[in-house]
């Protein structure tokens, strides 16, 4: 019997195969996005004696009541927007499992989600196992912008969603006010959704306002807003995040949730809502905290031969490697790996159409000494 895939163009993740092959070769990992650096030991203490205490069964579908308040505090105090804590705000295992219910919740067989290249990889796997299609729509570089008007033009009778991500990745950058209001008014006038990824919402630098579809009334009013505990507090490995969302669409949300994963991580919730209440400035601080590594990468790499690209928020670092080789940007990274011990990630995965830059990916959620390594090995190509 032969299976017919789902997903016959999706294989392993670029992801896993630079983490794999940094592995391989003993490389050091600017590849995929995670912290090489420990949490707060706060946060970690708070996990294990919520666990030691017995906080070790399923917690309640839509999350605990004092993660859910936390969460609605937080949104109130970055956004002045007012939450239902019961009602709007979901406890997911994990950003992609909260976008991956978002996209179902709503998109019907022949809808169209209109996304922006170069965009995240999760989005249209989602988005095709509910039998709808992608409209992808290129970013304009070097700033990787939006063309409002290009936007306008591709919705159609059969657009459902446009799909938003702010602080970006892989490109760092930020919506301004201007494009929310640009969303905003598109998403209204055509009767559309939205769903805002906003895991990086904390790390906005060089003193830019932290913006979200929180902020925009007639836009949340339509939207999913989904983040991330794992980018926020260093602990990817916890799959924490969450979505808030109007109650009627909270509701379509939570009757796929309680099917994908029902609830998530018991302890840490209890964790995260102490830090949370009690560590405020573990939030308000982030921003600073991404920026330091940001300057400090960036300053490493101006004695190499790579251009480096504007970052204006989220953990990595866009840098064209025109001067230093004429390879694709796979085999560049894969070159960069075996050769020179730093793994990066191509720019064109993140393409349905990849553009002919050679552009790749660092992440620089690293501690200095990583960074520090990274840099020299690739000021010496």
């Amino acid at each position: 019997m032969t299976l017919k895939s789902k997903l016959p163009k999706v294989g392993t993740t670029i992801f896993s195969q630079m983490s794999q092959l940094a592995a391989q070769h003993q490389a050091i990992n600017l590849s995929q996005g995670f912290p090489d650096f420990s949490p707060d030991p706060l946060l970690l203490d708070a996990l294990a004696a919520y666990s030691q205490q017995g906080f070790n069964q399923y917690a309640p579908m839509p999350g605990i009541p004092a993660l859910q308040t936390q969460i609605a505090s937080l949104v109130q105090r970055c956004y002045q927007r007012t939450v239902n804590a019961e009602q709007e705000v979901t406890v997911t295992s994990g950003a992609t499992e909260a976008l991956f219910v978002a996209i179902n919740a709503v998109v019907q067989p022949g809808d169209e989600v209109i996304v922006f290249d170069p965009a995240y990889d999760s989005y249209e796997p989602a988005i095709n196992l509910c039998g709808g299609k992608a409209v992808h729509i290129a970013l304009t570089p070097p700033g990787y912008l939006i063309n409002w008007q290009q936007v306008a033009e591709a919705i159609t009778t059969r657009t459902r969603l446009i799909l938003v991500n702010s602080p970006h990745n892989p490109t760092g950058m930020v919506f301004t006010p201007q494009d929310w209001i640009s969303l905003q008014q598109l998403v209204v006038k055509h009767n559309l959704y939205c769903i805002s990824d906003e895991v990086y919402e904390h790390m906005v630098f060089d003193g830019a306002p932290q913006l979200s579809a929180n902020c925009f009334a007639d836009l949340a009013a339509r939207s999913f807003i989904v983040s991330s505990f794992g980018k926020t507090f260093h602990v990817t490995g916890w799959k924490l995040g969450y979505c808030v969302a109007p109650a009627t669409l909270s509701a379509e949300f939570r009757k796929i949730h309680q099917y994908v994963t029902f609830s998530s991580f018991t302890p840490a919730q209890h964790a995260i809502a102490d830090m949370l209440a009690q560590q405020p400035q573990q939030v308000s601080g982030l921003a600073a905290f991404y920026q330091q590594k940001r300057d400090h990468f960036a300053s490493l790499l101006q004695a190499s031969r790579f251009t480096l690209l504007p970052c204006q928020g989220s953990y990595f670092l866009l840098a064209d490697y025109s001067a230093i080789s004429d390879l694709d940007d796979v085999s560049f990274c894969q070159w960069l790996t075996k050769e020179h011990k730093v793994a990066a990630i191509p720019l064109s995965v993140f393409y349905q159409t990849p553009p002919t830059a050679r552009i790749v990916r660092f992440c620089f959620a690293k501690q200095a000494s990583t960074l520090n390594a990274a840099a020299e090995a690739l000021c010496r190509i």
